[in-house]
């Protein structure tokens, strides 16, 4: 896609907003600043082009597990969408259409993967350093999201393994699969997609399973000419669909609670799923979950079970102990000779990336701030880094519902924000330590008794550095937009203020 940056303000007066990430939440702050029209702004992104993890994601069987009419903006209703859970290259075009329409494009800067960003605080402008320049803005907003930094396992070995080694989000495309030896590590929720396509042109197929995922039906269908055709004669009942899916999913929501009956009812979904599809008894140990329900993220697939019922594809649930030359060895000493290794292992979901590049108040690192983990104030503000918004940062995952209705929920409070202080004159909003820390100790009540820390699993949904729910809003999500779509200027007392806001943030029974 073509550059057709504005010039940064190096070269110009200050923007009042730089945006880092064009993604889908990037791309939604973009779109909200452009309606309003009241304020200068940049995006900042890295590579090429605009979709995140979805230009990033382009593995063979890449799609969505959310329903197409609910991962969307709801600001941008789309009448097009092919199938009930739409493909990783609709939903980049879909972002590539968001950006053109809503007139981004010339607002985007490429190939501007952000360095540094320091909060200056004698100006009250963060200056942010890019290989294309140097901006400096009055407000920053970082939008790179969970899912954006690939995460290798530590393998011995695995470095100088002597085939073709790749993480799914690095898919490399020159490689050529037909006919080879493929070894995928992992069992989430892009090994599910991966392992059926590979297994279609592969001569032999070992999956390294770390843990069995729960895995349940995936009710995908194409969307007919007339439904979609009554989506664009009559726009609300796309947005009635939405609403339904949406409350749906909510449903969900309660056997994440831990409650016994609910859990094992959901359970048993999956299990006779998997029941259906797998008839070995061996293969159906090795394939059946020791944990709770709803502890990691559940899955939905119709033809990942199938694919081991093939002869070439073969599961492997021993561990990998080391990678030798072309061998990768098991723990219990066996060889596998491979020609090409996919890692399937997600990202640093818990300890993201760009705070190791976010300079806050007196020279600290955002990283050092979350040294032991990280957390916001609303999830999207941090004491000691005036004037900065995160969006798809701490507390903002899901285990049940769309992440787009999360971050439109935080571009809401951002707006907010943004509003109060330029009403207020304020040169420098920052949220207070008393404010962030209630917060927080509110979060970790609510958290407590989940399957996410009684569910007897490890994942990436808890920080393994201080056992918190970091990654995950510990509610249903339509009380994340209750309590985090609002700005609110009482915590943003001056700090040492104690922070007195009483709004309840109290699981529905």
């Amino acid at each position: 896609m073509e550059n057709t940056s504005l010039k940064n303000s190096e070269h110009g007066a200050s923007l009042d907003v730089i945006i880092i990430g064009a993604g889908f939440a990037g791309l939604g702050m973009g779109t909200q600043l452009t309606r309003e029209g009241k304020r200068s702004f940049v995006i900042l992104e890295r590579a090429d082009d605009v979709g995140g993890t979805w230009r990033d994601n382009h593995y063979p069987g890449a799609a969505c597990d959310v329903p197409s009419h609910l991962y969307s903006f709801s600001f941008r209703p789309n009448a097009e969408w092919s199938r009930m859970f739409a493909s990783q290259q609709e939903i980049l075009e879909y972002l590539r259409n968001a950006a053109e329409e809503e007139n981004l494009l010339e607002r985007i800067v490429f190939h501007a993967e952000v360095t540094s960003a320091r909060w200056d605080d004698q100006s009250s402008h963060w200056i942010v350093n890019t290989p294309q320049g140097r901006f400096v803005g009055k407000a920053l907003i970082t939008a790179v999201g969970h899912l954006s930094e690939p995460k290798l396992p530590n393998i011995d070995g695995l470095s100088e393994f002597s085939g073709d080694l790749f993480h799914s989000a690095r898919w490399d495309d020159v490689v050529q699969l037909e006919g080879k030896r493929i070894g995928i590590i992992g069992s989430g929720a892009t090994a599910i997609q991966v392992l059926p396509e590979v297994a279609k042109v592969a001569s032999g197929v070992v999956v390294f399973q770390r843990s069995a995922p729960y895995v349940t039906p995936r009710p995908d269908r194409a969307y007919s000419e007339e439904e979609k055709g009554l989506f664009r004669k009559m726009p609300e009942t796309m947005q009635e669909l939405r609403k339904e899916m949406f409350w749906s999913n909510e449903e969900r929501y309660a056997q994440r609670r831990g409650t016994p009956a609910l859990v094992s009812t959901a359970a048993k979904v999956a299990i006779d799923h998997l029941h259906r599809q797998i008839t070995d008894p061996e293969l159906r140990q090795k394939l059946t979950p020791n944990y709770t329900f709803g502890c990691k993220r559940v899955l939905k697939s119709n033809d990942y079970y199938p694919a081991f019922t093939q002869e070439h594809v073969e599961l492997e649930t021993g561990g990998i102990d080391r990678v030798e030359g072309n061998r990768v060895f098991t723990k219990d000493g066996v060889p596998h000779k491979l020609d090409v290794l996919i890692s399937c292992t997600g990202f640093e979901a818990t300890d993201l990336p760009i705070s190791y590049r976010v300079t806050g108040r007196n020279g600290i690192l955002l990283s050092t701030n979350w040294a032991n983990g990280m957390q916001a104030y609303a999830t999207t503000a941090v004491h000691g880094f005036p004037n900065m918004w995160i969006i798809s940062g701490p507390n903002t995952g899901l285990g049940h519902n769309s992440a787009v209705y999360i971050a439109e929920a935080q571009i809401d409070y951002i707006m907010g924000a943004l509003d109060f202080k330029d009403e207020s004159g304020l040169p420098q909003l920052e949220v207070s330590e008393s404010a962030e820390e209630a917060y927080m100790g509110r979060l970790d009540r609510l958290a407590e008794g989940t399957v996410w820390l009684t569910g007897g699993c490890k994942s990436w949904y808890v920080d393994h550095r201080n056992g918190r729910l970091t990654t995950l809003w510990p509610e249903p999500a339509y009380t994340f937009r209750q309590v985090n779509s609002t700005f609110d200027a009482q915590a943003y007392l001056p700090s040492g203020e104690d922070y007195t806001d009483d709004r309840s943030l109290v699981t529905v029974p």
